[in-house]
């Protein structure tokens, strides 16, 4: 991923170190253009009771992931903030690499629109749609 050019638009913000993300392992790989990619290796702190991923860590994979796409085609200034995601589990993840690949649909003056897949290698185990509310910048 390479930097935009000076006064196109501004660089993305870097996805937080703090909180929740590095509890989870998330890492933002891929970001630009309205997509971006988060990756993580599946281990016994993601796990639910019943042995399989717990739905919070694909959910928190897809917030993460819109956040960062959108950042990509905003505007100097502006801000977001998730407005709603519904998420739709299709299958279970046990074990290996879980991948999150994000973009944008639509982007509007005040409203972004996101849709996100997570694979558990080349198995597709949840699908999201997401909007996100976009702030002007602060004066």
């Amino acid at each position: 991923m390479t930097e935009q050019a000076q006064g196109a638009r501004p660089a993305t913000p870097p996805v937080s170190d703090a909180g929740l993300i590095p509890h989870i392992g998330l890492e933002i790989t891929e970001r630009g253009d309205g997509r971006s990619v988060g990756k993580l290796t599946i281990g016994p702190e993601h796990m639910n009771p019943h042995g399989v991923v717990h739905g919070a860590v694909a959910y928190a994979m897809v917030d993460t992931g819109m956040g960062a796409a959108v950042y990509t085609v905003m505007d100097e200034g502006e801000s977001c903030a998730t407005v709603e995601v519904k998420i739709v589990y299709l299958a279970p993840a046990r074990e290996g690499p879980m991948e999150c690949e994000t973009r944008v649909v639509q982007k509007g003056k005040s409203v972004a629109v996101l849709e996100g897949e997570v694979r558990n290698g080349d198995r597709l185990v949840a699908k999201a749609l997401g909007t996100y509310a976009i702030f002007p910048p602060r004066r």
